[in-house]
């Protein structure tokens, strides 16, 4: 397969708008075009503690491409937002940038993700270069997605980049609901987007502080709530001048303050990057963290594991629950057995929490309707239920069978 390469916008990089005149004369010019609008947008993780769009690609048919620069105007987006309702919006990775659009009051009614699309059909890399290199046959330039978009002015050659995710985003849109088509699956994904739009936002994690970097290595619960505590004081930091919170302070620092446990800023400073002049200005704040670990009663430290939520580990059902474990050694088998004659990923035919939820309880009677009812109360859309839940009743049967005495 011969690939040609995408190197810059037929028509030319479109200019950055970033003014409430130029908002509105971009809306009427999309209000002008037909059929779906593809987007994209632009963050800076890994620079920035939020998730805010730094910069929005909008492409539609009859319209052109359209490069917004929401920073200092967000208030000026009405007339954008407004045009912009109702036509189905193409995204990729619609889960990466539906929560930004939303945060500026962008509201998507209908979506085409080519990302998930990708998956429903198997493909073996559904990154976007990719798939615009199997269906369109075109090499697009990738080389600044992990730049820092918050940056001012933004660069001609990141401009050119960004300008090339939305190019051919329509047309790419265009074959693969014609591959979903012929393979029977456009009503599978259909299921799949509106569940995208629909889902509340997942829970907030708890004990996220036990996420630092090699926190496996402590042992000891004060140095456990020294962690806590200067975890807790870089967020409130990094919130503050919307940093990202490593930039503040790495997690190699909280680590090494948590082992030696310094009990004045002098022997603070001592320490690795402490003693550097930006964390020489914040020292007493770290100190402050660190003090407030070590007051801390005994009872008031925190456990050396996260606590349980959920089920535990599998390899643990045998104990715990003999009869769960034999749900689970029936019924997974069976789902990836299904999904592999479907030629689709095993998580995307049922989200492997499901099913693992779904073997720890059981159901009351092992029959495709028992089970259908339960999933559907699990999230679990209609096409997946129609497929999953006859081999799965099968598995539940199999495994609520009397062992065998040998």
């Amino acid at each position: 397969m011969e690939i040609t390469p995408l190197l810059a916008p037929a028509d030319g990089v479109p200019d950055l708008l970033s003014t409430p005149d130029e908002f509105a004369r971009a809306a009427d010019r999309l209000a002008a075009g037909t059929g779906p609008i593809a987007l994209d947008t632009e963050r800076a993780s890994g620079y920035r503690y939020s998730q805010r769009a730094y910069l929005i690609q909008i492409r539609r048919s009859g319209s052109g491409s359209f490069l917004i620069d929401p920073i200092e105007h967000p208030g000026a987006l009405t007339p954008l937002i407004e045009v912009m309702h109702g036509p189905e919006w193409i995204l990729h990775a619609a889960d990466q940038d539906l929560p930004c659009l939303t945060e500026l009051d962008f509201r998507c009614t209908h979506l085409f993700d080519t990302e998930l699309a990708g998956r429903l059909l198997n493909l073996p890399k559904v990154n976007l270069a990719a798939m615009v290199a199997e269906f369109l046959q075109l090499g697009l330039a990738k080389g600044h997605g992990a730049a820092d978009w918050s940056h001012r002015p933004l660069p001609d050659e990141w401009l050119n980049y960004a300008a090339l995710d939305v190019e051919v985003l329509v047309e790419l849109r265009d074959a693969m609901h014609a591959a979903l088509a012929d393979a029977d699956r456009l009503d599978w994904a259909l299921q799949e987007f509106d569940h995208e739009l629909r889902k509340p936002p997942p829970p907030p994690r708890t004990d996220r502080w036990r996420r630092t970097s090699n926190i496996h290595t402590l042992r000891d619960q004060r140095q456990l709530a020294i962690v806590r505590e200067l975890w807790t004081a870089r967020e409130k930091l990094a919130a503050r001048r919307d940093v990202a919170p490593g930039r503040v302070l790495p997690d190699s620092a909280i680590i090494t303050a948590a082992t030696a446990a310094p009990e004045s800023v002098s022997a603070l400073t001592r320490l690795p990057v402490f003693g550097g002049p930006r964390q020489r200005r914040q020292a007493d704040v770290w100190m402050g963290a660190i003090d407030r670990a070590r007051a801390l009663q005994e009872g008031e430290l925190p456990p050396r594991k996260q606590p349980a939520v959920g089920p535990p580990p599998i390899n643990r059902w045998d104990q715990r629950n003999p009869a769960a474990a034999r749900r689970a050694h029936e019924v997974r088998p069976a789902v990836k057995t299904l999904a592999e004659t479907l030629e689709v990923p095993a998580e995307n035919l049922l989200a492997p929490d499901v099913v693992r939820e779904l073997c720890w309880q059981g159901v009351e009677r092992s029959e495709p309707g028992e089970v259908n009812d339960w999933l559907a109360t699990h999230g679990a859309r209609p096409w997946q239920r129609e497929l999953a839940s006859p081999p799965i009743a099968e598995a539940l049967s199999r495994a609520s069978d009397p062992p065998r005495s040998s």
